[in-house]
């Protein structure tokens, strides 16, 4: 374990786990097209959920046979493995407010994740296959939804989802405090170069930029389909 080879950002391994992320949503997209057959987008979408599901419970074996964590460090309580739930159930629905959950939590917690993983193994490790699994995978199912069903969010899903953010983050900042482990980074920042090490040293500060920098990304994301939508109205 020792020896796994370290993770270095934007290497070869990287770039191409960055690529495919990018091209596969749209092969799986236009393969939907092609065939206009809804079994076909069900296989896609069954695929994806069992790739995302499988990789979550390969990687507790690994580590739990490997002895490299406790239990208290394996808990499904990272953001991203609440959007995991939440674009599996958006796939199978089709329901705007799943997908709304999924979109910002899942592009705006998770492309981050990719862009600046907080990962210490390379490829070949089990780790960084299953860290990029479990992230991208999150990402291929948002945009698969968005270009085959034309799923979006509207303005007041920054809000409901906002609502949604505040739940996790009351029921991590109490895992953290029983367990000691940093979920969510809400004890304290990251190793890896994240935008969360812009924040305050200061942790009562820190957790209150957190918020102020989630509705920031929400906003963001959100000012595409914003801009979309006056430029429709101007023109129609």
């Amino acid at each position: 374990m020792n020896s796994a080879p370290p993770f270095h950002p934007y290497g070869t391994s990287h770039l191409i786990v960055i690529f495919l992320t990018i091209t596969l949503p749209f092969l799986f997209a236009a393969l939907v097209r092609w065939t206009k057959s809804p079994v076909t987008e069900r296989i896609i979408a069954g695929a994806l959920s069992l790739t995302l599901v499988l990789n979550y419970f390969v990687y507790l074996s690994l580590v739990g046979q490997f002895g490299a964590v406790s239990w208290e460090q394996t808990l499904p309580m990272q953001l991203c493995d609440w959007a995991m739930v939440v674009i599996i159930i958006a796939m199978w629905t089709r329901r705007p407010r799943w997908f709304e959950v999924a979109y910002f939590w899942g592009i705006g917690g998770t492309v981050q994740a990719v862009l600046t993983p907080n990962l210490l193994y390379g490829f070949p490790d089990f780790r960084f296959f299953s860290f990029f699994t479990s992230h991208c995978g999150i990402i291929i199912g948002i945009i698969f939804l968005m270009l085959t069903h034309h799923l979006r969010p509207r303005a007041f899903s920054i809000v409901r989802v906002f609502l949604w953010t505040e739940l996790y983050f009351v029921i991590t900042l109490i895992t953290d405090r029983l367990t000691g482990f940093n979920y969510g980074f809400l004890l304290h920042k990251p190793e890896a170069k994240t935008l969360l090490n812009v924040l305050s040293d200061y942790r009562p500060l820190y957790l209150f930029e957190m918020h102020l920098l989630a509705l920031a990304f929400f906003i963001v994301l959100y000012v595409p389909f914003a801009i979309y939508d006056l430029a429709r109205r101007e023109f129609l």
